[in-house]
């Protein structure tokens, strides 16, 4: 293992020829304006390079000792002196060539971050507004990807009902012992790598809403708890109803009338069974 080890053209099983020996990686960074619009920074590649004069994203081969996101945000740093500061990674979608691989790596950006041509390999970059997109002379792997990858760009966030959640699971004794049973829960949905419809990795926020005993449950890693003061139905109301009005929201849980509260708020649901049988699998 050593750096540039990934540098080499190879050929994918659609016989494309591909920069990369051990597959490649770009970071799109999105950021969303006051109206929701969402923002792409594009780079717009070197005359002399594969696909020259197209539109796409910084990104490159991806050594053999890096997964795509740490590669995905050494070339941005390299080809855009764009650091990993305010940037939050949403997910990894995957394009598989037969072989051959590009993994582009979603990032929302509270704000547009300054990019800068660091060196030879760009000949511009810019925060481009989504509708505008279409309009580039793209790369041409990233136009084929491109109607998937822009239905991943809104930040998403889970909030799980974790009473409802906890009486789901069935767990034996769970009743006497609702902190210990919302902590083990917690545990292990902070290891989960959830299942998305578009990304091969999926990182969403996660939020989980505790009430009564479980209140005192302790901080887990990658995961919000909210103790709610009272009604624990009303405590994840108030979280959909301070989410961003881009954001896409799904609640965890089984109650019907919750349900329907977050829905008239335009959250989406699913059952704890979603949840728990990707627990089990």
């Amino acid at each position: 293992m050593a750096d540039k080890d990934g540098d080499g053209w190879t050929e994918c099983g659609r016989g494309h020829r591909h920069w990369g020996l051990h597959g490649a990686s770009g970071l799109l960074a999105v950021h969303h304006d006051d109206l929701g619009i969402p923002h792409v920074l594009m780079q717009k590649r070197s005359w002399w390079s594969h696909h020259g004069g197209t539109w796409g994203l910084p990104g490159g081969a991806r050594d053999s000792h890096e997964d795509a996101v740490a590669s995905a945000l050494r070339e941005a740093r390299e080809e855009a002196a764009l650091g990993s500061e305010g940037l939050r990674v949403q997910g990894v979608y995957l394009d598989d060539h037969g072989g051959w691989q590009f993994e582009t790596v979603i990032a929302e950006s509270a704000e547009r971050l300054a990019a800068v041509c660091a060196n030879g390999e760009s000949d511009e970059l810019c925060w481009v507004p989504l509708p505008e997109v279409p309009g580039r002379k793209l790369h041409p792997g990233f136009a084929e990807t491109w109607a998937d990858i822009q239905g991943a760009l809104s930040p998403e966030t889970v909030v799980l009902d974790v009473a409802n959640i906890v009486g789901a699971r069935h767990e034996h004794g769970w009743w006497n012992d609702r902190l210990g049973a919302a902590t083990r829960l917690l545990h292990d949905v902070s290891g989960l790598r959830l299942a998305h419809p578009v990304l091969a990795q999926w990182f969403p926020r996660m939020v989980a809403v505790v009430e009564g005993a479980a209140r005192g449950v302790p901080d887990v890693p990658g995961i919000q708890v909210v103790a709610a003061t009272g009604s624990g139905d009303d405590a994840i109301v108030d979280v959909v109803a301070h989410a961003k009005r881009w954001e896409r929201m799904l609640v965890v849980t089984a109650d019907r009338a919750l349900k329907e509260r977050v829905a008239e708020l335009g959250a989406e649901t699913a059952g704890p069974r979603w949840l728990l049988s990707q627990l089990s699998g």
